[in-house]
């Protein structure tokens, strides 16, 4: 058997170091296990971060339930009322925020605010170097997003839970938002005292003025407050506040962001701090403000929730100017010892716009708006309403006549009569026209009217100019027996002044979420219920009010602007209802209770009315009311009614509807064209109404020079 040969084994390498070798092996197998171990730890921890990351990263935010304050603005976007549930929080772009408080903020809470990506620790090693230094809190160890993440959702426990929760969530917001996003964020929702959430509340609060408006000085006062408000608050502790002020104003220094001479200037500065408690609770237009509040929630709908807590912002119709008119006239026109109240509504007639309320003399103490009070009777201030159904009729114009005298009506075919008095017994114990009968208020004059028209057609009228109070169909209705709110007067009355047009009296413009994003606007809702020519001659009718031997002629002298309007008395209630092309206004003045009024009581309605318009209008020119189509205006002779020629010896100019003119001539015929008596050519007509537009410019302008 043939045997093969084995290759002899190659021989093992000599070790250089064979002692050393043999000591370092057993530790370099196990080196090399700990390597192995170290490398697999590493994988398992990176591969949990990675894990840890994608999860953080798919998981959303919690909901922060954060309050927002919502404002109520007005015509022209002064905030006039703000609600909230608690929590005085408005919130504000970035770049509505001063940049002195931005940079105050960073620098005393978060100076590597945007180098750290939410933790920093460096910031904590420096923090904890200078605070041991300084024997003091000077800076804090917790980041900005850390901050904002423990405000926003979750409670300020002092547990292992809560602190690994704040560090998920301050990840969280720097993943899921800039810088700048979360700078904003904790500028809006961080606490400054006395019920203030966020910079702009707190620079209304502090300073009465926007966050975008606040100084050097006061950016530096306001960045130190949320560290402490009850102990570094300028009005709980001016001293701490002042210190406070001045490690802030340093801290800004030694960032870069000021000069050592603007930290001096602005701790020099004296520091113009809104009083805390203003002294006026119920704030401004207060009654006006509970009625946006009740349209708001029960009318358009809004939630109370939404409302209180979710920054929204409503748009109204209020003039501040105007409202300021109104209060001041009301105070200054009641005595201040006196128990007599008062309520004035005033609508812009052109587009229904409520531009000032005031439902009563002391919201403090009776917040009840009497504005809208259904218990008062208009009295003579209703009459308008009966006499444009007469116009509006046919029946009768402005020359019809009755008799001015004592009379006892009889109706409900006879079985019941009904004896109205003249104010103070006064009676013409003549004929009288319908304009005499308005400038004096002729009670009987009235009551003949409805009796000759019909209390149905009255009621028809009534309604579309917007009266909703119930009317009833009795001879006393000629006389405002039946209860009428001074809000539906007012908005009834923007019938005449707007030349026959109404639109829905408006209080809300529009509202918008804290985004901007619209929630509600109005939609105007207008209607014709009288023609331009109706209105006019009602009108003219109502300038007699004014004018000498009417009821308002003594106020006329305060008035310096063409007014139409009617005055009404009863025993309990006083009112003078008015308007000039801009604003209709119905003021009222009484009690509460049923108590009658006294002589000197049942005067201060129309002084009110006068001193409102005048001051309300102040800056308005004076504004005539246009004569529209359909109107024919020709000189009269008062006695009978009947047109005037040259020859007659008392003339009037009269405005009648085209139509309606009266066609019998008082005296002889001057018309060079030889027309027999009883015509009334169209040149003459013409001619009358030129004159008369000359006769009424020229008797403003000088009323106007003379006062």
């Amino acid at each position: 058997m043939k045997q093969t040969s084995k290759r002899p084994p190659k021989p093992r390498r000599q070790a250089l170091f064979p002692g050393i070798s043999e000591r370092l092996l057993p530790f370099m197998l196990k080196l090399n296990k700990w390597l192995i171990r170290t490398a697999v730890a590493m994988a398992a921890a990176l591969a949990l971060c990675l894990a840890l990351f994608l999860y953080v990263r798919s998981q959303p935010l919690p909901v922060a339930a954060i309050s927002q304050t919502s404002q109520m603005l007005d015509l022209h976007g002064n905030v006039i009322d703000t609600f909230h549930a608690g929590e005085n929080r408005r919130s504000v772009p970035l770049e509505d925020i001063s940049r002195d408080l931005i940079h105050a903020t960073l620098s005393i809470e978060d100076r590597r605010f945007y180098e750290h990506d939410g933790f920093d620790l460096r910031g904590l090693a420096r923090a904890v170097v200078v605070n041991v230094q300084s024997m003091s809190a000077r800076q804090g160890a917790s980041t900005l997003t850390q901050q904002l993440a423990r405000n926003l959702y979750l409670s300020h426990e002092k547990t292992w839970q809560r602190k690994l929760k704040e560090a998920l969530y301050t990840a969280k917001l720097e993943m899921d938002y800039t810088k700048d996003d979360i700078l904003s964020m904790y500028l809006n929702q961080i606490y400054y005292g006395h019920g203030s959430y966020g910079i702009e509340a707190a620079s209304m609060l502090y300073f009465d003025k926007h966050a975008s408006e606040l100084t050097l000085a006061e950016s530096a006062m306001l960045a130190g407050i949320p560290k402490g408000p009850k102990y570094y608050s300028p009005y709980m502790d001016m001293k701490n506040a002042k210190d406070r002020q001045y490690l802030i104003l340093e801290s800004m220094t030694e960032g870069g962001f000021i000069t050592k001479e603007q930290a001096e200037n602005a701790y020099r500065e004296v520091l113009d701090l809104k009083p805390l408690d203003s002294g006026e609770p119920e704030g401004f237009a207060p009654y006006f403000r509970d009625y946006i509040r009740q349209l708001a929630l029960d009318e358009i709908g809004i939630q109370p929730s939404v409302l209180n807590k979710g920054g929204i912002t409503i748009y109204t119709t209020l003039d501040q100017n105007i409202q300021n008119a109104a209060e001041d006239a009301i105070k200054n026109g009641i005595p201040g010892d006196s128990g007599q109240q008062a309520a004035l509504v005033a609508i812009d007639p052109r587009n229904g716009y409520i531009k000032a309320m005031v439902g009563g003399r002391d919201y403090r103490t009776n917040q009840y708006n009497r504005v809208f009070a259904r218990t008062r009777q208009p009295g003579s201030a209703f009459k308008p309403l009966l006499y444009l159904t007469a116009l509006r009729s046919r029946y009768m114009t402005p020359v019809t006549q009755f008799r001015s005298e004592p009379t006892v009506f009889s109706y409900d075919e006879g079985r019941k009569s009904y004896e109205p008095r003249n104010y103070g017994d006064k009676y013409a114990n003549d004929l009288i026209d319908m304009r005499k009968a308005i400038s004096t208020s002729d009670n009987i004059y009235a009551v003949n009217t409805l009796m000759t028209i019909g209390a149905d057609k009255v009621i028809q009228t009534s309604k579309d100019l917007g009266i909703s109070s119930p009317l009833d169909p009795v001879p006393s209705l000629a006389l405002g027996s039946s209860p009428i709110s001074p809000f539906e007067m007012a908005s009834a009355y923007s019938v005449f002044a707007s030349g026959g047009f109404r639109v829905e009296p408006i209080a809300i413009l529009r509202i918008e979420d804290r985004k901007g994003k619209v929630l509600y606007e109005a939609k105007p809702v207008m209607n014709q219920p009288i023609s331009p020519a109706e209105a006019y001659v009602m009108t003219s009718l109502l300038e007699g009010v004014f004018e000498q031997g009417g009821t308002a002629n003594r106020v006329s002298s305060i008035i310096k602007r063409p007014v139409a309007g009617k005055t009404g008395t009863t025993d309990y209630d006083a009112w003078l209802v008015g308007y000039t092309p801009e604003l209709s206004t119905a003021v009222w003045v009484g009690h509460d209770k049923n108590k009658k009024l006294t002589l000197a009581e049942a005067h201060r309605a129309a002084p009110i009315f006068a001193s409102f318009m005048e001051g309300a209008l102040s800056a308005v020119p004076p504004k005539m009311f246009a004569v529209p189509e359909g109107v024919s205006t020709v000189y009269i002779e008062p006695s009978t009614g009947r047109l005037a020629a040259a020859s007659c010896g008392t003339r009037r100019l009269e405005t009648f509807l085209s139509g309606t003119e009266p066609t019998e001539i008082c005296g002889t015929s001057d018309h060079a064209d030889g027309h027999e008596e009883g015509n009334v050519t169209e040149q003459q007509t013409r001619s009358n109404e030129k004159t008369r537009k000359k006769k009424a410019w020229w008797h403003d302008f000088k009323k106007w020079w003379s006062d």
